[in-house]
């Protein structure tokens, strides 16, 4: 799952980043209003944490420029302002939940997985496709009931699979899921996971597009 954190104080963020890391979320992080529209405008993300005292330009007006843009990423602001007012507007121009400063990082992650879930249309926290299933909890794979043992890269390849059954991911969409910038990526990083991951799973749950990605099918 790739993560934008914006979030201007440097102490909080390079703590929230690592820790978010610790969990296997990939995890971009930047320190103004600015350069998270320009990430979001450029990136695909599956959900942004916002702090609100944002330098230049206030956490609210980058909601509010967010959604006017038609962009639907969730969002899930952290902030220190527990004022109830607060809390309201940042709901009502969009933000899909509210965390308050301070917080443990495993409720954040619990609500993170949450509204990923609600935009995706899943109802709990295991994704199901045929015989296979991914727990986005415990980060278990099964297959046909038994366990797989996955790695963090070839987990979170398989959920960005799973998250939208039927849908054809490039080798970018997959590098921009998986990978967080600064990290090196190999040419072949790609057919390597999906080479060891299908090995695991079967080959015949994630289908290759021929020139144009990889999906896994939509199954009951």
């Amino acid at each position: 799952m790739k993560i934008l954190l914006v979030e201007d104080d440097a102490m909080i963020g390079d703590a929230l980043q690592y820790s978010l890391i610790m969990q296997q979320y990939a995890v971009d992080w930047v320190q103004d209003g600015a350069s998270a529209l320009l990430a979001l405008k450029n990136q695909h993300y599956d959900v942004v944490l916002l702090d609100l005292g944002l330098p230049e330009m206030d956490g609210v007006d980058v909601l509010r420029s967010l959604r006017q843009s038609g962009n639907a990423t969730p969002v899930v602001i952290v902030s220190a302002r527990d004022e109830v007012a607060s809390r309201i507007a940042g709901l009502d121009l969009g933000a899909d939940d509210y965390v308050l400063k301070p917080f443990e990082v495993d409720e954040l992650s619990a609500r993170i997985r949450a509204v990923v879930r609600r935009k995706s249309g899943h109802a709990n926290s295991v994704l199901e496709n045929g015989n296979l299933s991914l727990n986005l909890v415990t980060r278990v794979a099964l297959v046909g009931g038994v366990e797989v043992r996955l790695s963090a890269r070839e987990y979170a390849m398989l959920e960005a699979l799973l998250i939208r059954p039927g849908a054809i991911l490039s080798r970018q969409d997959l590098e921009d899921r998986i990978y967080q910038w600064g990290q090196e990526v190999e040419s072949n990083a790609i057919e390597f996971l999906l080479h060891g991951l299908r090995k695991k799973i079967g080959a015949e749950s994630i289908k290759n597009i021929r020139g144009l990605g990889w999906m896994v099918s939509k199954q009951s």
